[in-house]
């Protein structure tokens, strides 16, 4: 078992929540219960799939909470795509929320790989 406070992938997915809520609180008004919602619920199920993980009895129900993680990390990617399309991000927004999606999918994908073993 492991322990999700001292795990660095939720630590960075605990970072991407609040700089999702940071941005996602200039959406639009009429947004709240659409795409503002949407987005901060993907974010929030990472770190959260990943806490709950760790509590699981063995590595292999621990790699499929990383795999929701993984899932969510691409319906947040879409929804990131989306809300610049609508021009709801900047583009500096964008990139930077892009890029550490990018490389927290790496992360944990590396991670999951480790416990394979």
């Amino acid at each position: 078992m492991h322990n999700y406070l001292e795990l660095k992938i939720w630590q960075e997915g605990r970072k991407l929540v609040k700089t999702i809520y940071s941005i996602s609180a200039n959406f639009p008004k009429e947004e709240m219960y659409g795409l503002t919602s949407q987005i901060r619920r993907a974010a929030i199920s990472i770190p959260s799939n990943i806490a709950e993980g760790t509590g699981r009895t063995s590595n292999k129900e621990f790699r499929r909470f990383l795999e929701y993680a993984i899932g969510s990390l691409f319906e947040l990617e879409t929804q990131i795509i989306l809300a610049n399309d609508l021009n709801f991000v900047t583009t500096e927004n964008f990139e930077t929320i892009h890029q550490d999606i990018k490389s927290l999918l790496r992360m944990i994908v590396k991670f999951k790989g480790v416990l394979s073993i």
